[in-house]
């Protein structure tokens, strides 16, 4: 496809791969690609909401800079001129980065992020920041300094959160490529209700630098795309260990971009609709019951079965409660008022912990690792729901039931997410069809400790298998 050919339009909704062949080509210029994707920000965004911060000039001078190196006929980094935005929690250097909140409106880091210095040294373009909730609290994306991202399917329901943004820019054609973190299922939430695929990688995969927590495997950063094998292109160049990391993995996952396609037939996979006894929507379970047919034509092993989630609620709650209470008691003391009311209960549940109960939620934790450690000897991969519900209204800050059941709090209907985190699993949302009501839905696919390749082995056979392998483009009706 020459430039000529592809027109602007036509280029916001590329995969990212298909994107970056062209611009290593030279079919496409990186400031054709960048200028496609701020023309469509500045078209769509009025309506989703999702780019918070805006690097236009910036982006665009890079791109040209990105040009010049390709005319030098120098050898182009995997991402050469590649747009990409990056999730508001994440540090930009010389870029606004406010975490969702008025304490921090002004601000603008002197370093990157580990992920986003990765993501610059291989030729990405920051198109900006995506929007998130106040210090990512919460799993519909919305703050006091910039209000609500909307769903590029349906603007009237939540993108999710709190990587809401970022997978609504996906969605939108905004971007090819958008980063994210995860920590109550914050990158995979919002891949499941705009149809987009969001993964939590392993703790130490992806090395989450700067944190003053380092020790902490429950926060991580991670790569969202509308593609598996986008989001294997890009984990590929931000993944590998660090030495200022307390928790790094060696495998850097090398030519992950180009093994991601192989054959699946045989693998043994448990199928856990129902996981945990935990409820889901109807409706969710009727495009999860059609994911089923796509899994057998793979020729693998299918078998019912799950994991032995005991102590995940507990270990997760009250080590949840202890991060919120370590990072932002100071703020609590000092700026209460600045705090959103979810985000006051973590902290003030955090100050009222024990060393007992602490100790208890270790156990508990180090039996949960046991406990999945020893299910994933005996099979590949665990396919459940990825979000018990489809997308709930924007205007709603957490849904309070699911198919009439109550749920007592905000963080009640995430728990196929935060339980998954709990046991320290690589896991993503994979889209898996709509529901009757409009929204898209995904499934959510686990592996075993660190299998992080294998993980998106499977997720791509599956993609391939469902059909969803092109990565659409929702069409955002402007108001």
């Amino acid at each position: 496809m020459s430039s000529a050919r592809a027109g602007m339009s036509e280029l916001t909704e590329l995969t990212g791969s298909d994107l970056a062949d062209l611009l290593r080509s030279r079919e496409v210029s990186a400031r054709e690609a960048v200028a496609a994707h701020l023309d469509r920000i500045e078209q769509l965004d009025v309506v989703v909401n999702a780019i918070c911060t805006r690097a236009a000039e910036a982006a665009l001078r890079a791109a040209d800079e990105a040009d010049l190196l390709a005319a030098s006929g120098q050898p182009l980094p995997a991402l050469h001129g590649v747009p990409i935005v990056h999730k508001d929690l994440l540090d930009t250097a010389g870029l606004r980065t406010t975490y969702g909140s008025e304490a921090f409106a002004d601000y603008v880091p002197a370093t990157d992020a580990l992920i986003v210095s990765r993501c610059r040294a291989a030729g990405a373009i920051a198109l900006g920041k995506s929007n998130t909730p106040q210090f990512g609290t919460g799993g519909h994306t919305w703050n006091r300094l910039f209000g609500t991202t909307r769903n590029p399917w349906n603007p009237e329901l939540s993108a999710g959160g709190s990587s809401g943004g970022s997978a609504a820019a996906l969605a939108a054609g905004m971007t090819p490529l958008a980063t994210g973190t995860d920590m109550a299922g914050s990158l995979r939430i919002p891949a499941s209700f705009c149809g987009v695929v969001g993964l939590r990688p392993s703790p130490g995969r992806i090395p989450y630098v700067p944190t003053d927590l380092a020790w902490f495997p429950y926060v991580v950063a991670g790569p969202m795309a509308r593609t598996v094998g986008d989001v294997a292109l890009l984990l590929a160049v931000v993944a590998g260990p660090d030495a200022s990391a307390a928790i790094s993995l060696e495998d850097g996952l090398g030519g992950l971009a180009t093994e991601v396609d192989t054959e699946v037939s045989g693998w043994r996979v448990a199928w856990a609709p129902g996981i945990a006894g935990l409820p889901v929507a109807e409706e969710v379970r009727q495009v999860l019951a059609g994911v089923l047919p796509a899994v057998l034509d793979l020729g693998v092993e299918v078998r019912d079965g799950e994991p032995d989630l005991a102590g995940a609620e507990e270990a997760f709650l009250t080590w949840r409660a202890w991060y919120y209470a370590t990072r932002f008691s100071e703020l609590y003391r000092e700026r209460r008022a600045i705090l959103d009311e979810a985000t006051v209960a973590n902290i003030e549940q955090g100050m009222r912990l024990t060393g007992t109960e602490l100790g208890r939620a270790e156990r508990l934790r180090s039996a949960l690792h046991s406990q999945v450690a020893a299910f994933f000897q005996e099979v590949d991969i665990l396919l459940m729901p990825a979000t018990p519900i489809g997308a709930f209204s924007a205007d709603m800050l957490w849904p309070d039931e699911i198919d009439g059941e109550m749920l007592s709090s905000y963080l009640s209907w995430m728990r196929h997410l935060y339980y998954i985190t709990a046991t320290t699993l690589p896991s993503l949302s994979l889209p898996a069809g709509v529901t009757a009501s409009g929204s898209p839905v995904g499934v959510q696919v686990v592996a075993g400790p660190r299998q992080d390749r294998r993980l998106l082995q499977f997720a791509r056979a599956l993609e391939r298998s469902l059909g969803h392998c092109g990565g659409s483009v929702a069409p955002v009706a402007v108001r």
